[in-house]
């Protein structure tokens, strides 16, 4: 049994070295981007240990930046955040029986897209050695990764420390464009996501909404309106599953 254990373990490290690879240029990022911002090294640090989110964490923390109202911290990394609670309820229909609730809980903690797609993609029953070794490795790299990003940061001048916060934005749009260039719904919602930002930045009838406010109204409406365009056929969901 322990032998079986240690082989479960052994094969998620394997698993989710490449996604630990993959979240250190990301969160480097986030690193410069809260410590340049204000945010202090060791808080930036444990965001990105308690929370691994990704979009929603670089959402949230641009909000603190800029002085945004707890309301709408909590409401804009909810939005953003939902999708991994379906995921997790999507991961428990493979897990093994015999998992207990802490270890479950253990488990959601690290699900992000990327471990989520690695997992489902698993055929055998999902044990706890081999998630916990799937989860390890991106856990230490997104949090590595912005340790580095945010002692970098802090040892940068000011000035040079400050235009840091361009690298968000590059980060955002390096997102975006793979998937924007093989889905053309994608560009669709993402552009109907631009333009309501843009009308309620720059309306004079929308200057009360601030910035928090006028993500999660975007997100919103660029959701449903895609939800509404272009529905998921759901005998095409299940193949892809």
């Amino acid at each position: 049994m322990k032998h079986i254990r240690h082989k479960d373990f052994t094969y998620g490290l394997k698993r989710g070295l490449p996604i630990a690879l993959g979240y250190i240029p990301v969160s480097f990022t986030f690193g410069l981007m809260a410590v340049s911002g204000g945010i202090p090294l060791w808080m930036a640090i444990f965001i990105s240990f308690s929370n691994l989110t990704s979009a929603g964490q670089f959402a949230g923390t641009n909000l603190i930046i800029n002085g945004a109202g707890l309301l709408e911290i909590t409401l804009t990394t909810f939005i953003i955040n939902i999708r991994y609670m379906l995921m997790s309820l999507s991961l428990t229909q493979r897990l093994d029986k015999n998992m207990n609730l802490t270890k479950r809980l253990i488990i959601g903690y690290g699900v992000t897209d990327e471990i989520f797609s690695i997992a489902s993609m698993e055929r055998a029953s999902l044990t706890f050695p081999y998630l916990i070794g799937l989860i390890i490795g991106p856990v230490l790299g997104w949090t590595g990764g912005t340790a580095l990003g945010a002692f970098i940061s802090s040892a940068l001048p000011d000035s040079l420390s400050n235009a840091m916060g361009i690298a968000l934005y590059a980060m955002f749009i390096a997102i975006v464009l793979p998937v924007a260039k093989k889905s053309k719904p994608v560009i669709i919602i993402v552009a109907i996501s631009v333009a309501v930002v843009c009308i309620l930045k720059y309306l004079p009838m929308f200057s009360f909404i601030s910035s928090g406010f006028r993500i999660i109204i975007a997100t919103v409406i660029g959701a449903g309106i895609g939800a509404k365009l272009f529905p998921i056929d759901e005998e095409e969901a299940t193949d892809e599953h």
